[in-house]
């Protein structure tokens, strides 16, 4: 990594420690920077920051990381800059997987105990299903044509709509609220017992994903010359395909549908350090956790005591870089 590379990576670093600590004290509950600062918490304050808002403030981090990883990964993968979770339908597929587990979990897996697993489970298993549909579609195209990834994406993240809306159509109330809860990104109701596993599981993919990084940047070359330089491609996509999954499956069953981050973060990452994956990864995951962190506040403070879908600040500060992008990418 390079030593401005390096700079860039501290200054996310940085900025992700200080939305943090902002998200921390801010709330529609008021809590005071100089008393959080230096312990002088009364009771209820206590209660607020330590299981309310810290738990929520780690899994939006864990989330952001998550999203902005496998963004970064994918399209590197697929050798495409438009390719991220929510466009081309993994995130769709994830949210199928809960969906399905949140209306039909209690018959299949009556247990709480097991029903809580069954949950990130089922999600897990939609993202593999799209990427694994998505890999065997778009097999042979060149690199420059993306129109055939996109339309893809169109018509998975179109079947699991229609899946989706099936779903909440045979759903009882109690379910509904369930479905309700995710579908626009929501992080109302977390605990600790519910992120525990699913940080520490988010986290050890993490570490595995960043192995890929030398891999990703020789396979830019195309598949057969990184294959005559000793990379074994096949177990490159199907490693990719398994921990894009499990961080998007996992972060999707918990929170929802959040689109825009996976494709944002990469390509500001590359636009102000550069294109290999030593550096953009690891820049994805700091960048992308202080982006949800911040959208995560915003959220919950712009319409207090009321609290908007936090799918829905991605989309508004996504969108219009998606715009630009499309734009960007024709005058080239």
């Amino acid at each position: 990594m390079k030593s401005s590379q390096k700079k860039i990576v501290k200054l996310f670093a940085t900025l992700l420690i200080i939305s943090s600590f902002i998200a921390i004290y801010k709330g529609s509950y008021s809590i005071s920077i100089i008393d959080l600062a230096f312990g002088n918490l009364e009771e209820i304050q206590e209660f607020v920051i330590l299981n309310i808002r810290i738990p929520r403030v780690i899994l939006a981090g864990f989330v952001g990381c998550s999203l902005a990883l496998s963004g970064a990964c994918l399209q590197g993968l697929f050798r495409n800059p438009l390719a991220d979770p929510g466009l081309i339908g993994v995130s769709s597929g994830a949210a199928l997987g809960a969906a399905t587990s949140i209306v039909i979990g209690a018959e299949i897996a009556p247990n709480n105990y097991i029903n809580s697993f069954f949950l990130p489970l089922s999600a897990i298993l939609g993202s593999i299903f799209v990427i694994v549909i998505l890999s065997i579609i778009t097999k042979g195209f060149k690199k420059s044509n993306i129109t055939y990834l996109i339309l893809a994406g169109i018509a998975i993240n179109s079947f699991a709509g229609v899946g989706i809306g099936i779903l909440t159509y045979i759903s009882d109330d109690a379910e509904l609220r369930g479905l309700t809860f995710w579908s626009m990104g929501s992080f109302e109701g977390i605990s600790w017992s519910l992120i525990i596993p699913s940080i520490l599981l988010i986290f050890l993919t993490t570490i595995w994903t960043l192995t890929f990084s030398r891999r990703l940047d020789i396979i830019q070359l195309g598949e057969n010359d990184a294959h005559r330089l000793g990379i074994d491609v096949k177990k490159l996509k199907k490693n990719i395909i398994i921990s894009s999954a499990i961080i998007v499956g996992v972060s999707t069953s918990l929170v929802g549908m959040i689109g825009f981050v996976g494709l944002v973060i990469p390509h500001v990452a590359r636009l102000l350090g550069g294109a290999n994956h030593n550096y953009l990864l690891i820049a994805s995951i700091f960048l992308g956790s202080s982006l949800m962190i911040f959208a995560d506040l915003i959220s919950r403070t712009i319409i207090q005591p009321a609290q908007l879908p936090v799918g829905l600040i991605t989309s508004a500060i996504g969108a219009p870089f998606f715009l630009w992008l499309i734009y960007n990418m024709k005058r080239k």
